[in-house]
């Protein structure tokens, strides 16, 4: 047992650095917050990376080449797709996307570079959207908008940087 009380766990998602160390993300519905856990250190250690408003549903989790943990998540409150990482040691979050029912099903990847890529569904126009910061800043896009697609995405890189997603077709199911 990692964390408890209440009803901690949700959108559990998990990632193993380059020195075989473990880091999970998860949605703590008791308190409405995005929780990481890790054994970098040795013993586990517990953070809240964020808690302003309902956060932390859809979380996914990669780690960049330097072993610091990147968050993809769901800002309930706002209905916007966040982001979260701890690349300075400590945990900073953004909000990547908004306006309309977005961050839904994310997905993360980091690639060798350090670039993060999401993946996730846009709920109210029924697409599949994909953002990165590649550029230096935040850039999102409609990956497909043809029916209702994009959800339950996955997301992984490439050795030479391409970007690869899959997701499920609702309209073709």
């Amino acid at each position: 047992l990692l964390d408890s009380p209440g009803d901690v766990g949700l959108f559990c998602s998990m990632a193993i650095d380059l020195n075989d160390k473990v880091h999970i993300s998860y949605w703590d519905l008791t308190n409405k917050n995005l929780r990481y856990i890790n054994n970098t250190e040795g013993p586990w250690v517990l953070a809240v990376v964020d808690s302003v408003g309902d956060v932390g549903a859809y979380c996914s989790i990669a780690t960049d080449p330097g072993g610091a943990a990147h968050i993809s998540y769901y800002d309930s409150t706002n209905y916007d797709l966040k982001y979260a990482n701890n690349t300075g040691g400590s945990w900073s979050s953004t909000t990547v996307n908004s306006g309309g029912t977005v961050g839904i099903d994310t997905a993360i990847a980091v690639d060798g570079d350090g670039h993060v890529h999401i993946s996730y569904y846009d709920a109210d126009a029924d697409d599949l959207r994909y953002a990165t910061d590649s550029s230096g800043s935040w850039h999102w896009s409609i990956v497909d908008g043809e029916g209702n697609v994009g959800m339950r995405s996955s997301i992984t890189t490439g050795p030479d940087g391409t970007v690869h997603v899959g997701y499920y077709d609702w309209t073709n199911a």
